[in-house]
């Protein structure tokens, strides 16, 4: 095998990305139900390439006939278009958590940065790096809707591998996350706005935003760019998700980058969950290769400069999923139950904490008629809040996060970036230095994002 060259090697992986690429995304086996379902141009996706037929494919998944057939009829104006906060959605295609709590679940095995501070090798570094954001996608593979957060929103962690985890809705239209973790390795900065197009039964999700990286021992910062993903069969069919593309992790200080390819799904499944690639130094010569499987585990190997294994050496395992509960409702993880538990609630929680939302808590409790009620009115009481906002001239700010003069360009638009001002690391040390106890129920406080107290949805 030889390796690519300059222009090629940035956009293939190993093993598989030699042979399929990108150019196979789609090859799975798609089948259209207009005709028999009454549904002009849908397709419906069989993640496992199965030939069974296509209304009998079509009619699997979480919706009724019913509810099918009304979604389809309000979906369909939308067409084309970035739906990431312009359509009110059932609650039962909801998962109890929010994107500021999902943001958090990057940190599962965030024990990868750790290692990757205390390497002295910059190419392994990268290996525990982009091992640690691959990890995550287990996760992602999900296919239940997480809540958007409420403008004003706040999700805190603490109890897991010494990290101290703060997320805030910073915007609402576009909607806007950012979100700060740290342990005496590492610290964490993102600034996310997800991007949306829909496509009649399937979604394509853009991760515009910046991540990075800093690894405390050396100062070394790391940027993240991963791949987009795709939502197939929302209504008709098996609802999987696939992440085909590239992800890049970029060494800003050093130049060296690791660019790994998530293989699309293929005929009959083929290429599904695989990830395969080089990590490089920045004359951008490969050093190690990269394989494994998103849902599983990721290996490495020092390589040549063709991108073949080195004589006496071996593949080695670097991360491996956790075990998972079996039969879970949503599909968690123990890790997705902790993010949800009060556990890993820090004493005093912001009464603007995602576990405190109204909806979310009545979901977990399997409480669908007060969950879908309580969304609708947190939904209206933030338009309510818009309203007075605009008639007073004033700004929604941010507490943690402070906008910066800085936009940064994404694969997929350009990114305002929001900076941690450090101001929630001193209400923290205030609050675990204070001698005061906390005799208050953490689950009886009511959720308050709130920039004003007495504001009526009426």
């Amino acid at each position: 095998m030889s390796i690519p060259n300059k222009d090629e090697k940035n956009s293939k992986g190993f093993f598989a990305a030699m042979s399929s690429g990108l150019s196979v995304f789609g090859s799975a086996m798609h089948r259209s139900v207009g005709g028999m379902l009454g549904y002009e141009g849908v397709e419906v996706i069989n993640p496992e390439g199965g030939k069974e037929d296509a209304e009998e494919e079509a009619q699997r998944g979480r919706w009724k006939q019913e509810e099918r057939d009304s979604y389809w009829k309000m979906m369909q104006k939308y067409i084309g278009s970035d739906i990431t906060s312009m359509v009110t959605l059932p609650v039962y295609i909801f998962e109890p958590m929010t994107m500021l709590q999902k943001m958090a679940e990057l940190m599962e095995y965030s024990h990868l940065l750790d290692r990757a501070d205390e390497c002295e090798d910059p190419y392994m570094r990268l290996v525990y790096t982009t091992s640690w954001a691959i990890s995550v996608y287990y996760a992602y593979q999900r296919t239940w809707k997480p809540f958007n957060p409420i403008l004003g929103e706040t999700y805190e962690m603490v109890n897991h591998c010494g990290i101290t985890f703060v997320a805030e809705q910073v915007s609402h239209h576009p909607p806007m996350s950012a979100a700060h973790g740290e342990n005496e390795h590492f610290t964490y900065d993102v600034t996310s706005k997800l991007k949306t197009k829909f496509l009649g039964n399937s979604l394509d999700v853009y991760p515009v935003g910046r991540t990075r990286v800093t690894l405390k021992r050396d100062g070394v910062v790391l940027d993240l760019v991963p791949p987009p993903t795709k939502v197939n069969n929302l209504i008709f069919g098996r609802t999987w998700v696939d992440s085909p593309g590239e992800m890049i992790m970029t060494n800003l200080t050093t130049g060296d980058k690791a660019v790994l390819c998530f293989q699309p799904c293929g005929w009959f499944g083929a290429g599904r969950y695989e990830v395969d690639g080089y990590v490089y130094n920045s004359a951008e010569e490969p050093k190690i290769l990269m394989t494994g499987k998103w849902n599983e585990s990721m290996n490495y190997q020092p390589c040549d400069m063709e991108g073949e294994p080195l004589p006496g050496t071996e593949l080695k395992e670097v991360w491996h999923i956790a075990n998972v509960p079996e039969n879970d409702k949503f599909q968690y993880t123990y890790f997705a139950h902790k993010i949800n538990s009060f556990n890993t609630a820090p004493k005093k929680l912001l009464a603007s904490d995602s576990r405190l939302r109204p909806d979310r808590y009545a979901l977990e409790n399997g409480d669908l008629s007060k969950a879908g009620a309580e969304k609708s009115r947190l939904e209206e009481r933030q338009r309510a809040e818009k309203r007075e906002r605009e008639a007073k001239e004033q700004k929604f700010t941010p507490r943690w996060f402070d906008l910066t003069e800085e936009v940064t360009p994404t694969p997929w638009g350009d990114l305002e970036v929001y900076q941690y001002n450090s101001k929630y690391t001193q209400h923290r040390a205030a609050i675990d230095s204070s001698d005061s106890v906390d005799g208050v129920d953490v689950k009886s406080i009511d959720f308050n994002p709130w920039q004003y107290g007495n504001v009526s949805a009426e």
